[in-house]
């Protein structure tokens, strides 16, 4: 049966990852970059925070499979602080493939947080480990690995689509309590360079709104809100 472990095989240089973990900062960073990206690679709407985070990292995906939805605790044989664990489950809303004692694990070895396109449970728990995770749906129901001890078929560091996005492995997802963006690694300098300048704008906007400005003469002092 299918079972694929390997190692990401490209990461962001240390730079502009600290880069995207200054966006954290301002307001709304997932708009930002969204903007900066033309509104491309934006994940579905559906896929929400068990509560208020923010985090930004490089995907380490994990593919399962529909009909056979089992525990992706391959994942953590390569994750290493600082990941974000992206999961495609096929968008399956009543089966959960992530816990509280995955939660627990994660957050011993640094990741930074997931993204589920599927269900989880235990929320509680993860609430209180204050671990960062969206996901579709919450559901008491788990995979059948607990009872049969299989955790296979999967796939770790592939092609994936998640949230109705490509994710690579290595590529950078940033999210926030709006939601979350996937940004192309080979892109990702040149896509910083522009949220950079898109939160100076707004930052610059709002001074403006502050100052009694009109909606006509900020439009025409930066073309847009």
């Amino acid at each position: 049966m299918r079972r694929r472990i390997q190692p990401m095989p490209q990461r962001p240089s240390p730079e502009l990852l600290e880069g995207f973990r200054e966006l954290l900062k301002i307001y709304s960073p997932s708009c930002v970059v969204a903007d900066s990206m033309e509104r491309d690679g934006v994940m579905h709407s559906s896929l929400k925070p068990v509560f208020p985070c923010r985090f930004v990292g490089p995907a380490l995906t994990v593919k399962l499979f529909p009909g056979d939805l089992v525990d992706c605790l391959d994942a953590l044989a390569v994750a290493q602080a600082g990941d974000v664990i992206v999961v495609s489950a096929g968008g399956e809303t009543e089966t959960s493939v992530w816990g509280g004692l995955m939660a627990g694990l994660c957050k011993q070895k640094g990741v930074a947080g997931a993204v589920v396109d599927g269900a989880i449970r235990d929320t509680d728990e993860i609430r209180d480990l204050g671990f960062p995770i969206f996901s579709r749906a919450v559901v008491p129901r788990s995979t059948h690995s607990p009872y049969s001890g299989r955790l296979e078929p999967i796939e770790v560091n592939v092609p994936i689509v998640c949230g109705g996005v490509l994710v690579r492995p290595g590529d950078l997802v940033l999210a926030d309590e709006i939601g979350v963006v996937v940004i192309p690694l080979e892109e990702a300098a040149e896509i910083l360079t522009r949220a950079r300048r898109q939160a100076e704008k707004e930052e610059a906007t709002r001074q403006w709104i502050r100052a009694g400005r009109t909606v006509e003469e900020i439009l025409q002092a930066f073309g847009r809100l």
